[in-house]
């Protein structure tokens, strides 16, 4: 009965090394999955606290106008460092404005491992209606 036990240990050692790589790449991925998600809903509260600001004023847009500087000041909040903020005027009176904010997402696990593509591309695009 002895060698019995210890054929069943040595299995179960194997098919516990089978599953393990399946499950830590399974969990590493939903860390990552998670991780993109809050940066997407980060580059979302960016836009339109961008386009809110902007739309309340066309002289607050520009390179470094309020709105940009708004936007920069809720990514550098996160960390998010390298990230763009395109501001466009329609041009007509209570017409429409749109930021764009985009940035390109490092995958920390698979940078790590120096796997290609080690980046996603993630935008957010957001309208409204000016207020003059």
């Amino acid at each position: 009965m002895g060698s019995t036990d210890r054929k069943n240990r040595g299995q179960s050692l194997v098919e516990f090394m089978l599953v393990l790589p399946i499950l830590l790449l399974l969990l590493v991925g939903i860390a990552e999955f998670g991780r993109a998600w809050m940066t997407q809903s980060i580059l979302t509260g960016a836009a339109r606290e961008a386009v809110r600001v902007f739309a309340l004023d066309p002289a607050f847009g520009g390179g470094s106008g309020p709105a940009n500087l708004r936007a920069a000041e809720i990514l550098a909040s996160a960390n998010i460092n390298g990230a763009t903020v395109q501001l466009v005027d329609d041009g007509v009176n209570f017409g429409t404005v749109t930021a764009t904010v985009s940035y390109t997402f490092p995958l920390a696990v698979v940078g790590y491992f120096a796997i290609s593509p080690a980046d996603i591309p993630l935008s957010s695009s957001t309208s409204m209606r000016k207020e003059h």
